[in-house]
């Protein structure tokens, strides 16, 4: 979705270019004739589902976060992949980990999703878990879970790419799933409300 650092490299540096006002990255898109809000508003036309990142930390405490840029890469072997900003508190945390699992939120669990893309100190406080592999800590309730041990991690703009190695994995598939749409939750129409 964004700008590899090599390219944005070869971007000549002008005094002319206003920077955008939306990010610290503006200028490179105002070089290449973009409008940052425009950028987001497009990205923001392809629904995906919601999840929420878990792992523990090197003192053994869980943590997680909120994601929306999950995506499977290969079936043999089994691999996902999705990507974390480069300027985000859990960098250090989910770069250094073993092992992380992937829980696909279902359409009830937007408070689960708020949670967990918010500020608080324990997002787990609460919150009903199992263990996974690892001890990875698992969401009750989701749609499905992807449990994955770090198989890499590769450069992109301003976000890494991680690319997990699927160990084990379980679905409920009746259960509808949580989406997100046009910067806000949304659900499948099959399933009721077609947004919140």
């Amino acid at each position: 979705m964004s700008h590899t650092q090599d390219s944005a490299a070869r971007v000549p540096q002008a005094e002319s270019l206003s920077p955008c006002s939306d990010c610290p990255s503006g200028a490179t898109l105002t070089a290449q004739g973009l409008c940052c809000r425009d950028f987001r508003r497009a990205l923001g036309c392809f629904a995906t589902g919601v999840t929420v990142l878990s792992t523990l930390d090197a003192e053994g405490h869980a943590r997680g976060m909120t994601i929306s840029s999950f995506n499977s890469v290969s079936l043999d072997p089994p691999l996902i992949l999705w990507s974390l900003a480069l300027d985000s508190p859990s960098l250090p945390t989910f770069r250094d980990a073993s092992h992380y699992a992937v829980n696909v939120l279902a359409a009830d669990q937007q408070a689960l999703s708020n949670r967990f893309a918010s500020r608080l100190s324990d997002r787990f406080e609460g919150v009903d878990t199992r263990s996974g592999l690892s001890g990875t800590p698992l969401l009750e309730g989701c749609c499905a879970w992807f449990e994955c041990r770090h198989e890499a991690i590769y450069p992109g703009g301003d976000h890494l790419i991680f690319v997990g190695r699927v160990e084990r994995f379980a679905a409920q598939p009746g259960l509808a799933p949580l989406l997100f749409h046009a910067g806000a939750y949304a659900r499948l129409a099959a399933h009721g409300a077609a947004q919140d």
